[in-house]
């Protein structure tokens, strides 16, 4: 089985419509569409464009007003992943739940199912600025492609939450992900190598670039996109398919063939799944098992 994904380094700057945001993401679509892809990656927290327009007032909007974009949002990347025939990762999205705001990844199938993941793991500023609360469960989800995750950012940097996972199926790990400088990105890409090579599996990672002035928390970004694969004979030498050039306006595009995995697994140069030392450590798939 094979896999076409493309990942969006999505340029963050002012705009003054719905529409000018929804131009800009047909633009990327539009572009992986081109390219043939099956499977598009928005980044985390990329909606957080929509508070740059501003209230009629002329004030700025903050994060608990992004929530009342939530049914445009949706039904612009519903209509989209239906016209292109492709599956959209829809970056993250601040939705409110029974008062509670979640950051929420989006899977837009192309038939018009709306699948979503929660972030789990909620940094500082998410908790004591934003007031955000975590996600409750990790999903799976299932298309015609293959089995595949998504974890948000942070939740990259838990390799328990990526071996459940993979003990779930998923062979492809999405993140989204949005970080302010060179700290902050290098946690997330160094971290998604590692689970790669922990879980074999391949990691599409992208993040925000460029700057929204009049939004709190997101004047600087750095970002790049990159798919990460495991560290093996029949895969890049550095564990990386393809990646961005740091900080531009771009897409990035890379076909992954899911029978290197299986075959890396089995009689890989390591084989690190295969491996892991259950009697010394609790596996999740075993604990799982047992508790049913």
């Amino acid at each position: 089985m094979k896999l076409r994904v493309s990942a969006v380094q999505y340029h963050l700057h002012t705009i003054h419509s719905f529409e000018d945001f929804a131009k800009q993401c047909e633009h990327y679509i539009k572009t992986a569409q081109e390219f043939g892809s099956e499977f598009v990656l928005f980044p985390e927290f990329f909606t957080t464009q929509l508070l740059s327009i501003g209230s009629h007032q002329g004030k700025n909007l903050t994060i608990n007003e992004l929530p009342g974009f939530t049914e445009q949002y949706r039904n612009l990347f519903s209509q989209l992943a239906k016209e292109t025939n492709m599956h959209i990762i829809g970056g993250t999205h601040v939705i409110n739940n029974n008062g509670r705001l979640n950051n929420v990844a989006h899977l837009f199938y192309p038939d018009g199912r709306i699948a979503e993941q929660a972030k789990l793991h909620m940094t500082p500023t998410e908790v004591e600025e934003w007031n955000m609360s975590p996600g409750e469960g990790l999903e799976v989800f299932d298309t015609d492609k293959g089995r595949i995750a998504i974890l948000t950012c942070y939740d990259i940097e838990f390799p328990e939450i990526v071996r459940m996972a993979k003990a779930k199926g998923a062979d492809v790990i999405f993140c989204p992900s949005c970080t302010d400088d060179r700290h902050g990105f290098h946690r997330v890409r160094y971290t998604s190598h590692a689970r790669a090579i922990e879980n074999q599996v391949y990691v599409v990672v992208t993040g925000t670039v460029g700057s929204l002035p009049t939004v709190d928390f997101m004047r600087g970004n750095f970002g790049q996109a990159a798919v990460i694969t495991p560290n093996d004979v029949p895969f890049p030498p550095k564990g990386i398919m393809v990646e961005g050039e740091i900080n531009d306006d771009m897409i990035i595009t890379a076909d992954l063939d899911l029978s290197l995995l299986y075959e890396v697994r089995e009689k890989g140069s390591v084989t690190t799944w295969r491996d892991r030392r259950v009697d010394l450590y609790t596996d999740w798939e075993k604990l799982n098992t047992e508790e049913v």
